[in-house]
């Protein structure tokens, strides 16, 4: 059985692998996360997810599994990322508030050894509940939104901005448990066995 490698310092990654009962380790990727593309968001977060297994990936060898993975919230076609300060996450909830949206979660699984990667994605549709400027400014105090895509996590205080799901709701949280399960099967790597 390889030993597998999370390539991301995310705590809600690293809580849903432990809450399946994946035995892992920790290296946090220096990818930078500021790339351009054509507005196409799933090739966006696979080529990011693939980026950051890559660069985990190439400091070891056989023996290793290395799990990539990149979590967006895109909102009319358009991007959004972490928000720099409180202003721009009050921006980004502001245009969120009352709409559906997607979260896309790409997953790059690379072996170390023989650099062979599998990268797929899953999105979820996301409708956030119509909110009141007093209410996503006691959220952003609440500290949650500043490292989260979209400004939201559904986990926490975030689960009260959430009205309703269409999809995966460990793909929102930041890993698509079914997903990377069929992924890790391709590699030999069974979490049920």
């Amino acid at each position: 059985m390889k030993n597998i490698i999370l390539a991301s310092a995310s705590p809600r990654r690293k809580e849903l692998l432990e809450q399946i009962g994946v035995n892992f380790q920790i290296v946090s990727s220096n990818t930078d996360e500021h790339i351009e593309f054509a507005n196409d968001p799933v090739e966006y977060a696979c080529t990011l997810s693939g980026k950051k297994a890559m660069d985990v990936a190439k400091r070891y060898d056989s023996g290793y599994l290395v799990i990539g993975a990149d979590t967006i919230v895109v909102l009319d076609g358009k991007i959004l990322g972490k928000p720099e300060d409180k202003e721009d996450a009050f921006r980004m909830l502001k245009s969120l508030q009352g709409k559906w949206h997607e979260v896309i979660t790409g997953v790059t699984v690379i072996d170390a050894g023989d650099k062979r990667a599998e990268s797929d994605y899953e999105k979820t549709r996301v409708k956030m509940r119509s909110l009141s400027d007093d209410m996503i400014k006691a959220y952003i105090n609440t500290g949650e939104p500043m490292d989260k895509a979209g400004s939201y996590g559904i986990q926490r205080f975030g689960a009260l901005l959430v009205e309703r799901i269409e999809g995966c709701y460990f793909n929102v949280v930041g890993l698509p448990l079914v997903k990377l399960s069929f992924m890790l099967e391709k590699f030999g790597y069974t979490i049920l066995s």
